[in-house]
């Protein structure tokens, strides 16, 4: 079984948690929030385990990255996974209603289930999780909070600078 490394990642949105082996990432989580994580006992810290993650981060923040390119390994159920793939294909800057989403993976009946996974989701931000709103166009629930989601919709939407 390979090693679990962490680093935590200070970004304009607050503390991030990295995990994941050496060959992809398997865990984005905000520090703070309803779904935040903490490292588990055996992983091991290790910033430079996460050189590509942290440095497209920071050019996503910083405006300069629209799409990330990183091996990604989240764990969930073939469904979550199905749901996790279609999230990467939503553009930067854009947002669709629970209800597209559960169309786009072939399964129009599914928007309760496709929330569900949405809110499962492990690799927040790079996998865009925040980019799926309520269909009345209503920010709904987010792993690090409806502040967070709304900060980071600004800012791929160029409205507000993350910093404020």
């Amino acid at each position: 079984m390979n090693p679990i490394f962490y680093t935590n990642y200070q970004s304009p949105v607050g503390a991030l948690l990295l995990a994941g082996t050496q060959a992809a990432l398997e865990l984005l989580s905000f520090s703070t929030g309803p779904k935040a994580r903490q490292p588990a006992a055996g992983w091991r810290d290790d910033r430079n385990a996460f050189q590509s993650p942290i440095e497209q981060l920071d050019a996503y923040f910083a405006g300069e990255l629209k799409t990330f390119s990183l091996a990604l390994s989240p764990e969930g159920t073939p469904f979550q996974l199905a749901v996790w793939r279609e999230l990467q294909r939503i553009p930067y800057g854009e947002t669709i209603s629970y209800g597209e989403l559960a169309q786009r993976i072939g399964n129009p009946a599914a928007s309760r289930a496709v929330g569900l996974a949405n809110g499962a989701n492990p690799i927040a931000i790079i996998v865009p999780c925040h980019r799926v709103i309520g269909a009345n166009g209503r920010l709904t629930g987010f792993g690090g909070g409806l502040d967070m989601k709304r900060r980071l919709l600004e800012h791929e939407s160029g409205q507000q600078l993350l910093g404020r």
